[in-house]
């Protein structure tokens, strides 16, 4: 199975990794500035960005994006950041890893130019409603599903996982140094969504295996 969105490796076979964190022979490697550190994103890192791209054909973009946890207001530099981002992995045909804490409309709505020239868009940690999924579709863009699905009582979040059309799902644990070691992991995730959704867990497992391949189906060479 792949983990579509980490950030450490853990138990499973392959995973997409944002970060600087070690990576096996079979993993991806997203690199970027998260909106919460958009502030830093300067003239240097710009460059040092695409000169990592450049570098290594392996290399996706992420985690980036908008973020309106904390402020109602997106500050400037963040979109500024995010803009330029993707700007990168357009120039590049690079992948994207996107994060939009409660504004997934303002980020579909900064992707839709660059539909194509980047060659797809994974929406991590995305819990809107279904109304933004054909947008999602029309950009080539796939949607990774989450431990939140665990939850007995996360009854929206079980009925948007049921309207994902099934060629964009991905599976996602968002593991970071923090996370507990006993903390789920892709194999329950997929268990209870093949419950939910009353799929086999073969034939949901397989879904889920193109998709990934899909999703990366643009990088070549080897990671670094």
């Amino acid at each position: 199975m792949t983990d579509a969105h980490c950030h450490l490796l853990s138990g499973c076979s392959r995973h997409f990794i944002c970060g600087e964190t070690p990576i096996g022979e079979n993993d991806i490697r997203f690199i970027g500035y998260h909106p919460w550190d958009s502030s830093s994103y300067d003239d240097k890192a710009k460059d040092a960005l695409r000169s990592r791209l450049a570098a290594n054909t392996k290399l996706g973009v992420g985690e980036i994006g908008l973020d309106r946890l904390y402020s109602r207001i997106i500050p400037p530099a963040m979109r500024e950041a995010f803009s330029d981002q993707l700007d990168a992995a357009s120039s590049f045909s690079r992948p994207v890893v996107l994060h939009g804490a409660k504004c997934w409309g303002e980020v579909v709505k900064a992707c839709r130019p660059f539909a194509g020239s980047i060659p797809a868009f994974l929406f991590h940690g995305f819990s809107r409603s279904d109304g933004l999924i054909p947008d999602i579709a029309s950009i080539n863009g796939f949607i990774s599903i989450g431990p939140s699905l665990l939850n007995d009582h996360a009854v929206n979040y079980r009925s948007l996982a049921k309207k994902i059309p099934l060629e964009m799902v991905l599976l996602e644990t968002d593991k970071t140094a923090e996370t507990p070691p006993d903390a789920p992991g892709i194999s329950e995730i997929l268990v209870k969504l093949s419950q939910i959704r009353l799929l086999e867990i073969d034939e949901l497992k397989e879904a889920i295996k193109r998709n990934a391949e899909r999703f990366i189906s643009s990088l070549q060479g080897d990671a670094q």
